[in-house]
């Protein structure tokens, strides 16, 4: 037990140093919650998910991430599931947030992260997957940024969401005003 414990301060102290030589701060790990959507936004750049994995291992938790299912094939695919990767089935007749609430039934603890723009392009509107997935699981979101503006990783806060899909993702965008992607003119 005390090795596993030295080994999770050890990963924890290497998230922390190497986001630092990055130039990055760990900002707050948000609420202990077993199961949530966590949105993570702006998303301009590749570099974020190092940067969102990095986060992680530095507070010592992990989230999972949604991939194509062509990525799992092995050997690629043993890679991506010890790092939270979910192998995505586009040809099933199920919707994604069907899938999702189902992985989120099957499980006891899941930490799903999603960016809301679906893309690393600017985009007008966010994608409200992140929302319905959510809302269909029964679990809060937690809004998670990167930074580049203040070189600062984090999650900000919890959410609940209502229902109400418009009110809700406009207080979502609204808590993410001011903030800079890597790619500033990609993110509004």
């Amino acid at each position: 037990m005390v090795y596993q414990t030295d080994r999770k301060n050890m990963k924890k102290r290497l998230g922390k140093w190497l986001l630092g030589l990055m130039g990055w701060r760990v900002g707050p790990a948000g609420d202990e919650v077993a199961k949530c959507v966590i949105c993570v936004a702006p998303h301009t750049s590749n570099m974020d998910f190092i940067i969102g994995e990095l986060f992680y291992l530095a507070i010592g938790k992990q989230a999972a991430f949604l991939m194509k299912k062509e990525w799992f094939a092995f050997p690629l695919g043993l890679f991506f599931r010890a790092i939270g990767g979910v192998p995505i089935d586009r040809s099933r007749n199920t919707s994604m947030t069907e899938q999702m609430a189902a992985e989120f039934a099957r499980r006891d603890r899941f930490r799903l992260a999603i960016t809301p723009e679906g893309t690393r392009k600017r985009v007008d509107e966010w994608k409200r997957g992140f929302y319905y997935i959510a809302l269909k699981a029964d679990v809060p979101i937690q809004l998670g940024y990167i930074d580049y503006g203040r070189k600062e990783v984090g999650i900000m806060e919890t959410f609940r969401p209502t229902g109400d899909a418009e009110a809700d993702i406009q207080y979502i965008r609204s808590r993410y005003e001011g903030m800079t992607g890597n790619h500033s003119e990609r993110f509004q």
